[in-house]
């Protein structure tokens, strides 16, 4: 027998005993679930509801479900990468399509005894005294109500596309707005960037480092709002800058071929990068009351370093916390969040315990 024969057979019965145990450890968990980590509240309370399926949801997930923690995750089954055919920078799982993420995702937290439903949470509330410990009320869309004693919100953001024909059709393939996620795979092409704003000129610059022709579609942004020390990187970058709005893009073979401007002229562009304005899904944070924080990207909950917000028992992880939240960043922020609530939930069942 070869050495690669004998450590593939090796790896085969390890994977076998891992499923066996974890068979074992997601029957034991589930029932620890209902007679464990309760804190004396009923059998129908989860110790964590995680709002959102995503990488920060499932993540958060998986911790819990690993600490023993009676967790359901409710996924609306809106993912922001959802447009990508793949995701990228992520160590392990670069080029891995997004949608097959999420799906080893599901495979590994239901291991565990993790419960997943496939809904909208359309209403949340605290019971009881705010400062302490206390039961959340959490409403889903199909009329199920169920009850939390922490919460993790990772319900993320949408991309509001610019309202030029053809932007949102090809948003993801060859329209895209993050050089880190997609920028090696067009490479050298030639790039289009359509202003938003000023700020587009940093886009530009950005995207300079994947090519070498690059043009920025001035769009509604004037000439004159762009600064001297705007207009002299954009010269040392090679950037060209055309004035002038954009009217559509022009596609061939399902393929983006050019870019057409109001007054009839084209320009042949293969990629094109733009800016959608982030709208995060933080609407069950402000019912709760947590503390908003105004940033140029939008209105996000201020949060401490584990993702707690400042309603006491609920954190948020992921887009929900900030637009550059990438994938990686996601996973990691929900990791933090749900070590910090084993640690709450243990320390709060162990208070009530001495004090009877």
């Amino acid at each position: 027998m070869t050495e690669h024969t004998r450590d593939t057979r090796n790896d085969q019965n390890a994977r076998k005993a891992r499923g066996t145990r974890n068979a074992r450890d997601t029957e034991r968990n589930g029932n620890a679930g209902r007679t464990r980590g309760t804190g004396g509240h009923g059998s129908g309370t989860h110790d964590v509801v995680v709002v959102g399926g995503g990488a920060a949801g499932l993540s958060a997930a998986l911790v819990l479900g690993r600490a023993r923690r009676r967790t359901l995750v409710v996924d609306a089954g809106e993912p922001r990468n959802a447009p990508s055919s793949h995701m990228q920078g992520y160590l392990s799982r670069d080029g891995m399509a997004p949608a097959e993420f999420l799906a080893v995702g599901r495979e590994e937290i239901a291991r565990y005894g993790v419960e997943l439903v496939r809904d909208r949470v359309t209403d949340v509330t605290r019971d009881g005294d705010v400062t302490r410990d206390g039961d959340f009320t959490v409403v889903l869309g199909a009329g199920r109500t169920v009850r939390a004693r922490r919460l993790v919100v990772a319900t993320g953001l949408q991309d509001e596309l610019p309202a030029v024909p053809g932007v949102a059709e090809r948003f993801g393939r060859d329209v895209l707005h993050c050089p880190f996620c997609h920028g090696w795979e067009v490479r050298d092409e030639p790039f289009g960037v359509l202003a938003a704003g000023p700020a587009s000129v940093h886009q530009a610059l950005m995207v300079s480092q994947w090519s070498k022709d690059v043009t920025l579609f001035l769009h509604t942004v004037a000439e004159e709002e762009l600064s001297g020390q705007d207009l002299r990187r954009l010269a040392a970058a090679g950037v060209d800058v055309v004035p002038g709005e954009v009217a559509e893009l022009l596609v061939e073979d399902d393929r983006l071929t050019g870019v057409r401007l109001a007054d009839g002229s084209v320009h042949a562009r293969s990629v094109l990068y733009v800016a959608p304005r982030p709208v995060p899904r933080t609407g069950l944070l402000e019912r709760l009351g947590a503390a908003m924080d105004e940033t140029p990207f939008g209105t996000y909950p201020v949060v401490d370093p584990t993702g707690l917000t400042t309603v006491p028992g609920v954190w948020a992880a992921g887009n929900a916390i900030g637009f550059a939240e990438q994938v990686v960043h996601a996973a990691s922020g929900g990791y933090r969040a749900a070590a910090a609530i084993v640690g709450d939930l243990l320390m709060a069942d162990l208070d009530a315990a001495v004090t009877g």
